[in-house]
Parts: structure tokens; sequence; C-alpha cells
């Protein structure tokens, strides 16, 4: 008997990495030795002193049970003073703070808690593609708006205001953007603010990369009028090396949090006591460990770059965050190239086109690897 799937599947199809790597176990199952350059999957560990805290939650008298849909008041604190920190931002750990098992259900959360069918979302291309499977997930409609090298990809906002706004209700915004790694500024988020204002769309800037090969870390709640229109994601996968550990969190003003945790208190039962025990003592990590970890970035990033000059690839040397994101030389399609890596010299990298129409020509590696695969890498090139 064949089930028939919903109808929101009808313009969902199982998120790339899910499948491809799929086939790239395959390969690797197959004898084949597969280095795998696609994935922003960290590999180095977290700080001993986050590992100590998890282990030494174990034996605390409620570390099994039911933990609260809002987090740990510590780790609220936490995740304040985080913020008060980097950023300059002020938070009220009560109910301007939401901690979440990842910003990626963060997505889910935010389209179900405001978006109805039919209304519009503003997702960028090139962009993380959940932004826009999620919006088909909840039968909302997904438009795009364009962000190119020639404009440091950053929307052109003459326009997006030419266009019909009157259905748009949510906008997607991820800056140090993925895949380009183009910086944020606080002009660009004072015209983010601005828009949002004047057309009454809720603004929810993703912000995973703020640390990573990034100087200068911005929130976009740090603009005047951010807190009446905007949300901000953020996460400790990237710049904690704890992606499996699943920990990040939605900030903004209470009544916008507030209608977030009618749908999230009632999709799970709250995060693992020790988890949220390792996230407080990582949230507390000196600017140490930053410099720490951006030195074994820099140097993998400077074997990025001459794998890319053996494509014979452009890029930015002054792009941030995990990722190197490059143009292929002329006439060569992003398809060809990697297939040709992946099948011939057993190399695994990111194809642009799945962020979007404005990926072609396009692929993007990761950092996540060690200097010797990289220097492999670059070797069987």
């Amino acid at each position: 008997m064949m089930i028939e799937k919903s109808k929101r599947l009808q313009n969902v199809k199982e998120y790339y990495f899910s499948t491809k790597l799929r086939e790239v176990a395959g390969l690797i199952n197959a004898g084949k030795p597969i280095i795998n350059i696609a994935i922003g999957n960290p590999d180095l560990a977290p700080s001993e002193g986050v590992l100590k805290a998890i282990k030494n939650s174990l034996n605390h008298e409620k570390a099994h049970g039911y933990q609260s849909y809002q987090g740990l008041p510590l780790l609220r604190e936490a995740i304040g003073g985080f913020y008060k920190k980097n950023y300059g931002v002020s938070l009220n750990p009560t109910d301007e703070i939401l901690p979440l098992m990842g910003s990626k259900e963060g997505i889910m959360h935010i389209s179900m808690a405001f978006l109805n069918a039919g209304d519009q979302v503003l997702i960028p291309n090139p962009g993380y593609p959940t932004y826009a499977s999620v919006t088909n997930l909840v039968g909302a409609i997904p438009v795009f708006y364009n962000l190119t090298a020639e404009s440091n990809w950053e929307p052109d906002f003459d326009a997006l205001e030419k266009q019909d706004l009157s259905k748009i209700k949510l906008m997607w915004v991820n800056y140090p953007h993925m895949p380009t790694g183009a910086k944020a500024t606080r002009a660009l988020y004072k015209k983010f603010v601005s828009f949002a204002i004047k057309h009454q769309i809720l603004l929810v800037n993703d912000n995973p990369y703020s640390f990573i090969l990034n100087d200068t870390p911005l929130s976009i709640l740090e603009i005047d009028g951010a807190k009446e229109i905007a949300l901000e994601l953020n996460s400790m996968s990237k710049t904690f090396n704890m992606a499996g550990w699943r920990v990040g969190m939605l900030l903004g003003n209470s009544e916008l949090i507030k209608t977030v945790l009618q749908v999230k208190s009632n999709m799970d039962s709250g995060m693992f006591f020790g988890i949220q025990q390792g996230a407080i003592a990582a949230l507390s990590l000196s600017d140490e460990w930053y410099k720490k970890i951006n030195t074994i970035y820099t140097e993998r990033r400077k074997i990025v770059w001459n794998i890319l000059d053996k494509l014979k690839c452009t890029y930015d040397k002054n792009s941030v965050g995990m990722f190197v994101w490059a143009k292929l030389p002329k006439g060569v399609s992003t398809t060809d190239c990697v297939d040709d890596l992946l099948y011939n010299k057993n190399i695994f990298i990111t194809p642009g086109t799945i962020f979007g129409s404005n990926g072609a020509g396009y692929i993007r590696l990761s950092l996540c690897v060690s200097e010797n695969q990289l220097t492999e890498a670059l070797e069987r090139l």
C-alpha cells in the first residue's frame, strides 16, 4: 500500500548534503579515498573547560530530567553576558533570549510562528537553502532577492523598493554571509532595519559566523530600532566546535520571543542539562579561544587558496567565515567541476548552485578539514 505524501513536500527536496553524503559514503565504502572539503562541520574539539563542564554535570540531581522550554536561567544569563561583551547589546535574560536546539530548528519555529499560507518571504540568492525549504514547508511563498559579487553580495535596496512588497511578511538576512563570506557592516544593517520598519516586515538575521576569521563581529540588534522589528539567530556550532551538541539561540524583543516559544514549547521538552552546562562554560571563554581557532583556520585557508589557484578560480581574500567562495574560470560549469573532482580526484566540494541561481559558476570549499588532508587534496591536483 502506498501512502501519499503531504502536499507540503511537493516543492521541497531532501537536503542536498543528506543525499550527496550517501553517495560519498558509498564511494568511500567502495574503497575511494574521498577527501571531503564540502561540509561546514568543525573537526576541532570544544574547549577542555566545556568538556569538563558536561562531565561534571552528569551527577547533578536534576541532570537527567525534563528541562525548561526556555533553558536554564544561568544559560540565558550567559548568553546575555556574551552579547553584552561581544556586541554591546543589552538583553533581558528573562524574556529576550530563547535557547534553541541548534539555530536550524529556529528557522522552522520562526516560520511556523509568523507565516501563514500565501505569505511571502524575502530570501537571499545565493543563500542558505533551508530558508526556502522551510518557507515552502509552511505554505508560504519564497521571493528571492539578488546578491552579486558586483554589489559585494549586498542587496539592491532600490530594486527591492520597486517590487510589490504588500504580501512580504518576513525577510531572511545572513551576515557574515554564507556561502560568500561577505562581512556585515553597520551601514548595511541600518539599511535592512530601515527597510523592514518602513514596510513592517519581520527581519531575521542569521549570525553564526561572527567570530570565524572576522575581527569585527556585529549584531543587527546593535542598530537603533532593530529590536522593534528584528530577531537574531546565533549558534554555538561554529564558534565553539559544538555542532553536534545542537545549541543555538534566538534574541529579540519579548513579544516576538514569546510568539516563537508558543511553537517551540510544543515541539520539544527542553535541552539536556549537561549540554546547557557545557554551553555556559563555552560562553565564558576568553578571547584566547577565538585567537586559537582562527590561527588554525588561517593556515588552512592558505592551502585552500592554493587549491583554488590550481583550479584557476578567483576569490576574495577579505571574506570571512569557515568557507571560501570561489568563481570558476569562464566556460567551466559548476556541475562539471564538482563531478570531475569527486570522480577523478576523489575530492568532494560544494557546488554553488545549491545556494541559488546566483551560485552558478561558483564553488565553495570548507576550512573544517585538517592541513594534512588539504595538502593531500592539493597534491592530487
